[in-house]
């Protein structure tokens, strides 16, 4: 039987990694507005998590603030189970911590460079799904939505290769998931473009931003906001039948 097709997540319980700042804080939002109790998990951004957490209370959503190294196995497991102790349930899982730990070309990179990048990309979403899986399945409309990088289809460019790979274990571990939850639990992945967050404000020069924009064929960079509103499409019954897929978010840069 086909669900009712909705954007409608009410009585739903979001867990949502990184939820702090930049695509984590747009999620959050998008997720609380359309009705679920927001998981709001950060490790460094308290500050930024604890001015969304009021601004989703003025909005009167429900939201929990969950602090937590990602990459230690223990943190990982209490953010899950204090969010499911205060809420009773986990029926969406957001995989949306991590970032570039330092450019360097792969000739350069060191060892711990290149084990931090899959520690904080990819080992995290790893830990988390995996103690939030009996509960997804509990839910019996359990979601994933896993956020990759354009490093993807780049391979990393200037000095990201380290970030790229772990991107792209990221996204497989979206196809091995898919097949292995389902019918239980759906997952898929969203790939945003340049999106003008914290992280390319670190990161990226304004001449890289605007060499970015030109590459576009819609002539601009991608807006957090749009990464979160196909994030609630995933998440929600309107794409009930899309499992193991990615979403291009880029404006078209990548069309082949």
């Amino acid at each position: 039987m086909i669900p009712e097709q909705t954007f409608d997540l009410s009585g739903k319980t979001a867990l949502i990694s990184g939820a702090g700042v930049g695509i984590g804080r747009a999620v959050a939002l998008a997720l609380g507005r359309a009705g679920a109790m927001i998981g709001l998990h950060y490790y460094s951004s308290k500050t930024a998590a604890e001015s969304l957490l009021a601004e989703l209370t003025a909005l009167n959503i429900k939201a929990l603030l969950l602090p937590g190294d990602l990459t230690s196995e223990s943190e990982a497991n209490a953010v899950v189970d204090k969010l499911v102790d205060a809420t009773g349930r986990l029926d969406i899982l957001v995989n949306n911590s991590g970032g570039l730990v330092k450019r360097a070309k792969i000739e350069d990179c060191t060892l711990e460079n290149w084990n931090k990048s899959l520690d904080l990309n990819l080992s995290s979403a790893f830990l988390l799904t995996r103690r939030a899986i009996p509960h997804l399945r509990a839910s019996g409309s359990g979601r994933i939505v896993n956020i990759l990088s354009l490093s993807v289809q780049t391979g990393g460019a200037n000095g990201a290769g380290a970030y790229a790979a772990a991107k792209g274990g990221l996204m497989v571990f979206t196809h091995t998931l898919a097949k292995e939850l389902a019918p239980e639990v759906r997952t898929n992945s969203v790939m945003p473009g340049t999106v003008e967050t914290q992280h390319h404000e670190i990161h990226s020069t304004p001449e890289m931003l605007e060499n970015y924009r030109r590459q576009t064929p819609l002539g601009r960079n991608t807006f957090a906001e749009e990464v979160a509103s196909s994030v609630l499409f995933l998440a929600s019954d309107m794409s009930s039948h899309i499992n193991g897929a990615l979403i291009d978010i880029s404006g078209g840069r990548f069309l082949r």
